[in-house]
């Protein structure tokens, strides 16, 4: 277990998740006050906490929640129980389910500006987690549309991820932790919804964001106002019956304002991993959600290497993979995987 304040803290700062340093449902905009700042090139520690066993069609007891799944109290972070039993607002009609760290402020960021993300590191905090599906949603929600929500409980351990079924068997699955949603606030006075994604990033949930990747997003305010929540233990790509594996993360990142030329193609979010680099697409619908991420493929081809469209049309059609991210976050989303091997230096 990973409490507050103890193990290892890799970034320069480090902000704990509590009452004063989360928001819970609704995303910062320019108008919500930092809760840490740090220089462009800088690193922080988040601090995350999911929101399966905290919210209110789970008892808002998370003790009593995961001890019905043998988990004993001193197995349950003391920063999800002190959220649970707190007053940090969240309308459970209207607002999302998301517990958000954040905003971190970073000190030259202007709009205009592209916020450089790299995820340098991303530490387990419990040695379990949550599927859920509910609420009706989910890929199949005419299908697996219970009137009760079904909470699925997995170990996790040793890197591996344990989904019991049947009498003494369990499907067993690699955990790659990521932060489901990374992004910078929006602009205006009105905190955004945590759920659907879009220019600010947000509820991404690109799998491939795991340790080592670098995400890119359009600053909308002064001082970019970055945040970090929806840890994941692991995701299917599609995300099809709602949740990933959610259980809670420590996040280190080192955040970069960009501002040159290239700085100012980047107009979407955008990522990268040693590998690849991941155009997205995102829409209501999935179809112009593939089609949208083809567009900034092409866009991408055309304005950091040169080719024309047809060129560029020809090598995604032959040799690019697009993925879908998820279709449960209201926005749907496709990425695109290009292989860097595939063009010169």
């Amino acid at each position: 277990m990973l409490e507050t304040g103890t193990g290892p803290i890799d970034g320069a700062v480090y902000v704990p998740a509590s009452a004063r340093t989360v928001r819970w449902g609704r995303l910062p905009c320019a108008d919500t006050p930092p809760v840490a700042e740090i220089p462009s090139g800088g690193t922080v520690t988040l601090d995350t906490v999911s929101h399966e066993g905290i919210l209110e069609d789970q008892g808002r007891d998370p003790v009593a929640f995961f001890g019905a799944y043998g988990v004993r109290p001193d197995g349950v972070l003391r920063d999800a129980r002190e959220l649970a039993a707190s007053a940090v607002p969240r309308d459970p009609v209207r607002d999302g389910p998301h517990v958000v760290t954040g905003p971190v402020r970073v000190a030259s960021a202007r709009p205009g500006d592209v916020l450089r993300v790299e995820t340098l590191s991303l530490r387990r905090r419990a040695p379990y987690g949550i599927v859920s599906t509910r609420h009706g949603r989910g890929a199949l929600p005419g299908e697996f549309a219970a009137k009760e929500p079904e909470f699925t409980f997995c170990r996790a351990e040793d890197g591996t991820g344990r989904i019991a079924y049947g009498a003494g068997r369990e499907a067993r699955f690699p955990l790659a932790p990521f932060l489901g949603l990374t992004g910078v606030a929006t602009a205006g006075g009105e905190p955004a919804h945590s759920v659907p994604p879009g220019r600010h990033g947000g509820n991404l949930d690109i799998k491939h964001l795991v340790t080592g990747s670098t995400l890119y997003l359009p600053v909308q305010v002064d001082g970019a106002g970055f945040y970090a929540g929806d840890p994941h233990y692991a995701q299917g790509n599609g995300e099809v019956a709602l949740t990933a594996l959610e259980a809670p993360l420590r996040a280190t990142f080192r955040l970069t304002v960009l501002r040159d030329a290239a700085a100012h193609l980047l107009r979407r979010p955008f990522a990268e991993t040693r590998a690849h680099w991941i155009p997205v697409g995102l829409h209501e619908d999935l179809g112009e959600a593939m089609r949208d991420a083809v567009r900034a493929a092409l866009d991408f081809l055309r304005e950091r290497h040169g080719m024309d469209g047809h060129a560029a049309y020809a090598y995604l059609s032959a040799a690019a993979d697009f993925e879908v991210s998820q279709v449960v976050d209201r926005v749907q989303g496709v990425h695109c995987l290009i292989r860097k091997s595939d063009f010169p230096s």
